[in-house]
């Protein structure tokens, strides 16, 4: 067949819609650092809320600077199967304002700043498994590091033209692999190496603050439809409504799955298996939810519900003390969504391939699944203990014992994230002062 010739009129041409569109889908994404942020706050005890918050907080300075002078260049630059490079966008320095970006109706600096914000949510997803006990510095040198030596290539092999997995036919719409299963198994290649928290499996470890948590959580929920339906840059063809649409019934049948499997087993829905049960059902529609049915996003929903739910008790099982359940949930989900792709996709959505469940039946993408899922897990776990490893035995990634046990709030930041001292009145030194004059009435009388 002779090759299409594109006409001029039929060049992509710059849309104003799907810009400003993409514009708003980048601040959803960058709201969901801080999201997680609260999400992550919220589930550990008072002393390490602060370092929590800045853990996330961090990363958006970070890896913000890296992106603009080289993290873009070698993720989406045009270089070979395993790393890109494009010298005219290092420091951003020779992009015009309107080039398009691939053939799309978006510009290069729209298209740069949406996938700025998954750069920088995706180490910060890791910090929730090392709650209590890395030093900050130790912890914003490896954000640094394993931006630019894991986050980068994964990023291209997934996303990028000519990166292998994208070459390979690998499904993922928005970061199954790149973003969840390259977090989650960071945090268990770290966590392997810089050991349990002091009392773990002993000392009572309970979140300081569901409220904060459920807050963190909505508001993941809400930047989600960000994260995914923007990962279309636009919706001329329906797809990224389509995503949008699974995004919010995946999440939904996963909170619902992951409270009955805690009805089920422990006897009560509680408000941290809500947020956790929705948290995986955004991270397994991630990868999928452009290939798939609404009926199949109730499909991988459930099933990360009720996967997810398991998974997050294997840590006690064999001891690795993942503090927040970033493998149980992120990995473990990225995993589902990713493989699930290979048996739910209808060949309607974003591309013309099928699962085992529709079309010819056959296990074509299913293996093409594979490849992904465990060449990113391989990758990421190695190269992130590695990592953690040097650190360790260069800087040192722990605080001491003694801080952790008194807090590495106050350790590492001088600060503390709720003062119940009662200096200057407000509500506590109001019931200080009711509670003092009770006293004082009880010894008059």
């Amino acid at each position: 067949m002779a090759p299409a010739i594109m006409l001029a009129a039929d060049a992509p041409r710059l849309s104003s819609a799907n810009t400003g569109f993409m514009l708003i889908c980048s601040a959803l994404v960058m709201l969901m650092t801080p999201a997680l942020a609260f999400f992550y706050g919220g589930m550990v005890r008072v002393k390490s809320t602060l370092n929590m918050l800045m853990m996330s907080f961090i990363s958006l300075g970070i890896v913000t600077i890296l992106w603009v002078l080289y993290g873009f260049s070698l993720a989406f630059g045009n270089g070979n199967r395993l790393i890109g490079y494009n010298a005219d966008w290092i420091g951003l320095s020779d992009i015009g304002l309107t080039e398009l970006w691939d053939g799309y109706t978006v510009p290069v600096f729209v298209f740069m700043v949406f996938q700025l914000m998954f750069a920088i949510l995706t180490p910060a997803l890791i910090s929730g498994a090392l709650a209590d006990r890395v030093k900050f510095s130790a912890w914003a040198l490896f954000v640094a590091l394993w931006a630019t030596i894991v986050y980068l290539p994964v990023a291209h092999w997934v996303w990028a033209s000519d990166g292998w997995a994208f070459k390979l036919g690998v499904i993922d719409f928005a970061g199954g692999t790149a973003v969840h299963i390259n977090a989650g198994a960071a945090a268990l290649g770290v966590i392997l190496v810089i050991g349990k928290r002091v009392g773990f499996k002993r000392d009572p470890m309970r979140p300081h603050s569901l409220p904060l948590v459920m807050l963190g959580a909505g508001l993941l929920w809400f930047g989600w439809f960000g994260f995914n339906a923007g990962s279309w840059l636009g919706n001329d063809d329906g797809v990224g409504a389509l995503m949008f649409v699974n995004t919010q019934v995946a999440t939904a049948a996963a909170m619902l799955a992951w409270l009955g499997y805690e009805k089920v087993r422990h006897g009560a829905c509680t408000t941290l298996g809500a947020a956790s049960g929705a948290v995986a059902g955004l991270v397994a529609i991630t990868p999928s939810g452009g290939a798939v049915s609404p009926l199949g996003a109730i499909a991988v929903g459930a099933i990360a519900g009720v996967a997810c739910a398991a998974a997050v008790g294997l840590k006690f099982r064999f001891g690795y003390d993942d503090s927040l359940d970033v493998v149980g949930v992120h990995m473990v989900g990225g995993i589902l969504g990713s493989l699930l792709v290979g048996f739910f996709a209808t060949g309607k959505g974003q591309s013309t391939a099928t699962g085992v469940f529709y079309g010819d039946h056959g296990f074509d993408q299913l293996w093409k699944q594979c490849a992904g899922v465990f060449a990113v897990l391989a990758y990421s776990l190695i190269a992130s203990a590695v990592l953690a490893f040097l650190l360790d035995k260069t800087l040192g990634m722990r605080v001491t014992e003694d801080e952790e046990i008194s807090g590495i709030d106050q350790a590492e930041h001088a600060e503390t994230a709720y003062d119940f001292s009662g200096a200057g009145g407000g509500v506590a030194g109001g019931a200080t002062a009711a509670l003092a004059a009770a006293q004082t009435r009880k010894v008059d009388a």
